[in-house]
């Protein structure tokens, strides 16, 4: 297998979709060979084999969040006498195939025994029965209520993190208070301040890229379903085709094609470009003043942790004000695992209270425990006090027939490609008629 030096802005976007994990390469993807595969074997007569964008091979690579991982992997080696061997992938521009498409294809043949996946492809696996069920780990008992419900399938817990990962709108705060712009919470106030920015020259108010543009549309879409009181009936409406996936898509979808036709994101530029990579620079040359990104991304110094303004992170434009979206990843096992036993040993140490406070002090996270917390940085504490408060969109929830996070993502690229409004309704549509008839 070939391996490719890649630079530190990209490698840390390679981790970037699960924020500490896998979310940068999220379920969108494209034909190409696998020729960005990196294995790491190390000689050990007890070894748990995971594939993971973490690239544990590369010793010189500065990154917080595999760093945070990495250490709670050393207490999960050290503690029960084995080897976790890496097998690591990183798509390295649009035309190679994704992480996902690489950890579908692995996760089918059976290939490792651990896999960190994105929400769409624990989703996916798990309904095709090919993921161990977790609930047993007395790692369980400690899990916060929402990781369970996100990472359920047919009543089996086929997923769990070692973070919750919350996205947020990352504002140059410097350049709101220049044009006297009040921090959005609608998304009329929100298209308002784009057009201030865009009527002073800034070119491009909000950067965007091929993966995240998603979380507007989730955000609106679901702002009412998951802070309503009605959570349960309305995905039940959903999943028995009462109701349309559709019906809430639609505004989020017709926000994203005002922005794109007020040119307050460039369409053909996010198509191509991966996450951070392709808005980052501009975004910390003080050019653009708004992306959207998860929350660790504000800790580490190869994404947003070190700018030269004063940066706020806010939730997403909803009618019930600034939403954060949390997309649940996760560690899971291969139904036929061959180290199916030290694996999920591996799993109870890492994810226990002990590895997972150690986590959560290195990357600066929201733990999947609910016994573990840990200060955030000034930057993030709009996000968290919405968080802290019980407000927030699942941008995945096993518990809907028709995955979110992934299926979103590649219908907005739809959009960005030129698709009407419509067409991705259809789409939508489409996706539900299959569900109903399965």
């Amino acid at each position: 297998m070939k391996q490719r030096k890649i630079d530190l802005v990209k490698r840390f976007a390679a981790m970037a979709l699960t924020a500490a994990t896998v979310f940068m390469t999220a379920a969108c993807g494209s034909e190409g060979s696998n020729v960005n595969l990196v294995e790491s074997q190390e000689g050990n007569e007890r070894i748990v084999n995971l594939f993971s964008p973490m690239e544990k091979t590369d010793p010189n690579a500065e990154n917080v969040a595999r760093s945070a991982a990495d250490k709670t992997i050393i207490m999960a080696e050290e503690k029960l006498g084995v080897t976790l061997n890496y097998v690591t992938y990183t798509a390295e521009d649009y035309q190679d195939k994704t992480y996902d498409d690489v950890a579908l294809d692995r996760a089918r043949n059976h290939m490792d025994d651990l896999y960190l996946l994105n929400p769409d492809v624990i989703q996916m696996l798990g309904e095709e029965g090919l993921l161990m069920d977790l609930s047993e780990l007395a790692c369980v008992k400690n899990l916060r209520e929402v990781v369970i419900t996100a990472n359920t399938v047919n009543g089996r817990l086929v997923g769990i993190p070692q973070e919750v990962v919350a996205y947020g709108l990352f504002i140059n705060k410097d350049m709101f208070d220049q044009y006297d712009l009040e921090l959005p919470e609608t998304p009329e106030e929100f298209l308002e301040c784009c057009r201030v920015f865009k009527e002073n020259g800034i070119e491009t108010p909000v950067g965007a890229n091929r993966w995240w543009l998603e979380t507007f549309v989730l955000a609106q879409a679901y702002a009412d379903l998951y802070n309503g009181g009605n959570t349960e009936a309305e995905i039940a409406a959903l999943n028995s085709g009462e109701s349309r996936y559709s019906d809430y898509m639609r505004p989020g979808f017709e926000f994203l094609q005002e922005m794109i036709d007020c040119g307050y994101i460039d369409a053909k530029k996010a198509y191509v470009s991966e996450a951070i990579e392709g808005e980052g620079a501009d975004f910390l040359a003080q050019k653009t003043p708004i992306v959207m990104a998860y929350w660790g991304a504000a800790n580490t110094d190869t994404a947003y942790g070190n700018p030269d303004f004063n940066m706020v992170v806010i939730g997403f434009p909803s009618s019930r004000g600034q939403m954060p979206v949390m997309p649940m990843t996760g560690y899971g096992i291969g139904i036929n695992a061959e180290h199916a036993e030290d694996a999920m040993r591996v799993l109870d140490v890492i994810l226990s209270d002990e590895a997972l406070q150690v986590y959560a002090e290195t990357n600066k996270v929201i733990s999947s425990s609910k016994n573990v917390e840990v200060d955030c940085i000034p930057a993030l504490k709009p996000l968290n006090d919405r968080i802290e408060e019980n407000v927030y969109v699942l941008g995945s929830n096993a518990g809907m027939k028709v995955e979110q996070w992934g299926n979103t993502c590649l219908i907005v690229r739809e959009l960005l490609n030129g698709a009407t409004v419509d067409e991705c309704m259809a789409e939508f549509d489409r996706l539900q008629e299959e569900s109903l008839a399965q």
